[in-house]
């Protein structure tokens, strides 16, 4: 296992290569098809221009100008970065919305991060919490007022922990 842990395989499916493509338009700019593919290519996911096309139409994915002009592919209300805004603060800013609120408890122990919610928030936390792409956190799990977030190791369990708690605090 390397330092960072376990890469994320994705089966050859339909539904994985839609999330493959959700999460490339969360985590870069993404300016055009070829553009996409490649990222893809480069996750082991091969798929044809008008393959993606289509993806792209069912996924409502439209081109929106950013700030600094370019235009880049956008989906749903979600806002893309401009240029020199990075990705990651972005998402921990709308992350620190939703869990600013929600959360009422975290702990760490071992691999695992325990975040407690309301009851019937759970699930709404761990999809926000999944839609974002966390260093050393390979999923969550969720019940009416809990969340399991799954983490590569006990050390960054604990970093994980003590930093969803800070986002909730904001």
């Amino acid at each position: 296992m390397s330092e960072t842990g376990p890469s994320l395989q994705r089966p050859a499916t339909r539904a994985a290569r839609l999330s493959a493509i959700e999460q490339a338009l969360a985590t870069h700019i993404i300016t055009s098809q070829s553009q996409l593919s490649k990222i893809l290519i480069d996750e082991g996911i091969a798929v044809t221009q008008a393959t993606l096309s289509r993806d792209l139409d069912e996924m409502h994915a439209v081109k929106t100008r950013l700030k600094d002009g370019t235009v880049a592919y956008a989906v749903g209300r979600s806002v893309v970065a401009s240029e020199g805004e990075d990705v990651g603060e972005r998402g921990e800013a709308q992350m620190s919305r939703v869990l600013n609120g929600l959360v009422t408890s975290v702990a760490a122990a071992g691999n695992l991060v325990v975040v407690h919610t309301p009851s019937g928030a759970a699930q709404y936390v761990a999809s926000v919490i999944d839609k974002q792409p966390i260093e050393g956190v390979l999923g969550t799990i969720a019940g009416d007022d809990t969340v399991m977030v799954i983490c590569t190791n006990d050390d960054t369990a604990v970093s994980r922990s003590d930093w969803l708690l800070s986002l909730a605090s904001k």
